[in-house]
């Protein structure tokens, strides 16, 4: 953990245990967190849409056919009516939350035309809805054991096959995630 406690900048990802259904096995990349609570992306979780739905239902023409097959993911169970893309840093958008030097988060209708015309970010991931927490909420569900968190990498995200994210997120800290157990024993 960082020295003021928030994991902005990390990835967070669901103990084998946890059963939630919008959270069983994720991996989440959390755009922000501080005292008033977190922000999040999961990022393993593909929906059954291409970008070029999108671009359909925001009358946005496609330059770029490329763009257009990019599949969209389920970014979490808040406003899953809203769009949000995760992007390498650059480029002036009209809404963005810069999340590090070379990470931003940018949720206006200009980075999706740009991207439709194949003038977007270098690197995207297009998600509908995010994963939030109230204050306190999401470091009460660490001390239940619900989450890890491991350090971001722009290679999970942008090169690992979504199957895999929430495995190769716990092994870049030597954990081999499908190998824990929570049970209780006496000596």
């Amino acid at each position: 953990m960082k020295e003021n406690n928030f994991l902005d900048n990390q990835f967070i990802i669901a103990m084998p245990t946890l059963a939630d259904d919008n959270f069983s096995h994720a991996a989440i990349y959390l755009c922000q967190h501080n005292a008033d609570g977190a922000l999040g992306i999961v990022i393993n979780r593909k929906s059954h849409m291409k970008l070029k739905e999108i671009f359909m239902q925001m009358d946005i023409p496609i330059g770029s056919m490329m763009a257009a097959e990019m599949p969209v993911y389920f970014g979490g169970p808040v406003q899953q009516e809203r769009g949000f893309v995760l992007h390498t840093t650059g480029g002036k958008w009209a809404i963005t939350l810069p999340i590090s030097d070379t990470m931003s988060l940018t949720t206006s209708r200009d980075i999706i035309e740009a991207i439709a015309k194949g003038e977007g970010p270098e690197r995207y991931f297009v998600a509908l809805g995010y994963s939030g927490w109230s204050r306190g909420q999401l470091e009460q569900e660490f001390l239940a054991n619900s989450w890890l968190n491991t350090p971001f990498g722009e290679p999970i995200l942008f090169d690992t096959p979504p199957d895999l994210r929430w495995k190769m997120a716990a092994s870049q800290i030597g954990i081999d995630i499908n190998k824990l157990t929570f049970g209780s024993g006496h000596a």
